[in-house]
């Protein structure tokens, strides 16, 4: 794993490395086959530390392979826009610990459909060279939400006239997510990825159960 820049930089460095970094996105399927898919996710105790989770899955039936998690201090301030910033390198030490590495990782955090198309599934999916692909509740790009009500119906997310990402109804009725390809994966990958991961759910498994994991660690006192 070859390291892309310290992560102790303040927020107009921060910027600058979003800005940098994004040219070397490869927005295309690499892979000819998944066998296996990684889930992350972060949750924070009381006070300034939190703690990372990543769960690896055989893919499509989705059992678990491997675990592991990293807790430490929080490292940055939360500011929209620079999420890897702050939990970019406990995601990283949590998935250096794995023994099984995922064919492709999702993140609940953006990919390209981003102010600067450099969200945390880009920026870490950069940094593991690994596919990624980016899953969130809230856009961060300016979206007015048409899509339809039902499973599988998908709206475009546009950033400057381009289409960065999809806003996708995961479950008839419920509340969409909004998708978008990280590194080495497109669109229609990552959006089938999404749909065929959430089992009857909005979020997709892998996210789902990696959120429930963390949670519990932190109430066990895990860390």
């Amino acid at each position: 794993m070859k390291e892309l820049h310290s992560w102790d930089v303040g927020v107009q460095k921060a910027i600058e490395i979003q800005e940098t970094l994004r040219q070397q996105l490869v927005l295309k399927n690499v892979f000819s086959e998944i066998k296996t898919i990684g889930g992350a996710d972060v949750a924070y105790s009381e006070g300034d530390h939190l703690l990372g989770v990543i769960l690896v899955f055989s893919y499509p039936d989705l059992k678990l392979l491997d675990s592991s998690s990293a807790y430490g201090k929080v490292p940055f301030h939360y500011i929209p826009g620079l999420l890897a910033f702050r939990e970019g390198p406990i995601l990283i030490k949590a998935f250096q610990d794995l023994k099984a590495k995922p064919d492709v990782m999702i993140f609940e955090g953006q990919g390209i459909a981003h102010p600067r198309g450099f969200g945390m599934a880009s920026h870490l999916g950069l940094w593991l060279d690994t596919p990624s692909i980016g899953c969130t509740k809230k856009p961060l790009v300016a979206t007015e939400i048409t899509v339809g009500s039902s499973k599988g119906q998908l709206q475009p997310i546009l950033r400057e006239g381009v289409e960065v990402g999809a806003v996708v109804r995961t479950k008839t009725n419920v509340k969409p997510v909004f998708v978008s390809p990280g590194h080495k994966i497109d669109l229609a990958t990552s959006v089938q990825i999404v749909l065929e991961t959430c089992r009857d759910m909005r979020l997709p498994e892998p996210l789902r159960r990696a959120d429930k994991v963390s949670r519990q660690l932190l109430a066990q006192g895990i860390a």
